[in-house]
């Protein structure tokens, strides 16, 4: 028997779950489970995903690490501990077009809640639109999310966030935007700010002041990626504080049209210009 084979079956035990139990909670057969259990089968990547998340490890812990040594209480302590570095594995699916290029994979508002579930799957990435932006850094790896909501004006509802994949969460800058993909919250576009001292927990602020902030657990965060650029079909609205409405921006030409016949009149008659010679009307 392997070491996967084993750690499954002391896993659900642990939890004290049938294997009718795990089974219909990562999406698979029962006989299919067994068939891990008793090592007649390897776990797809997917599933082998879905099982180290039902049970809070690592994947490479479970691949790598004989677990069957470790009591509940040991498990429990060790479960909780969550990978900010990426020094271990941490899988992401990517797709590529006909030239070997990485795609940017367009994740809707509409699928926002299957990818919480499926973004670590080739099969549900294969499914998400793709597009290419030739502009941005290279080499990275980069994915795009509409953002609902109007947390985070100017951004529009309906614009596409197009974030950096962000292996090492410890490089997190604090003060800078992210959409961070969570188990509780789903996609989330906000102002991050790491705050604890053990660095455990993240603050969330919209740049929206109608919105509180709020903190969320680290160990909830499957994904984050730092923000590179938007795109929107809304414009922002000009800063009112700055009279850059349609009225002062009418209210300014008419002021400057005054200004130029005013001048036009002077230099007519020959008098020096009012306006300091800075405005060539010549």
């Amino acid at each position: 028997m392997s070491i996967v084979s084993k750690n499954i079956k002391h896993l659900r035990k642990l939890n004290k779950l049938t294997q009718e139990q795990l089974a219909e909670r990562i999406g698979i057969k029962r006989s299919l489970l067994g068939a891990y259990e008793e090592g007649r089968a390897d776990p797809r990547l997917t599933n082998l995903l879905n099982i180290a998340k039902e049970f809070n490890v690592l994947v490479d812990k479970l691949i790598g690490d004989d677990l069957s040594t470790m009591n509940e209480e040991e498990f429990a302590t060790r479960s909780q501990v969550r990978d900010t570095r990426g020094a271990n594995l941490r899988v992401l699916s990517i797709t590529v077009d006909g030239a070997g290029k990485e795609n940017i994979e367009l994740v809707p508002e509409r699928a926002a809640a299957g990818y919480t579930n499926g973004y670590s799957d080739p099969e549900y990435l294969e499914d998400l639109p793709k597009f290419q932006l030739p502009m941005l850094p290279s080499p990275g790896t980069y994915r795009a999310f509409e953002i609902r909501g109007d947390s985070m004006l100017p951004i529009m509802p309906g614009a596409v966030v197009v974030g950096q994949y962000v292996e090492d969460w410890d490089r997190i800058r604090s003060g800078q935007t992210y959409v961070l993909v969570t188990e509780k919250e789903g996609i989330v576009y906000k102002r991050v700010f790491s705050y604890s001292g053990d660095g455990d927990r993240l603050l969330l602020v919209s740049d929206n002041k109608s919105y509180a902030p709020y903190d969320i657990a680290l160990s909830e965060v499957l994904e984050v990626w730092e923000a590179k650029a938007y795109i929107s079909m809304s414009f922002p609205e000009p800063s009112p504080e700055k009279e850059m409405t349609m009225e002062g921006l009418t209210r300014m030409m008419l002021e400057m049209q005054k200004e130029i016949r005013a001048l036009r009149e002077e230099r007519q008659r020959g008098l020096p210009p009012s306006y300091g010679g800075k405005l060539d009307i010549s």
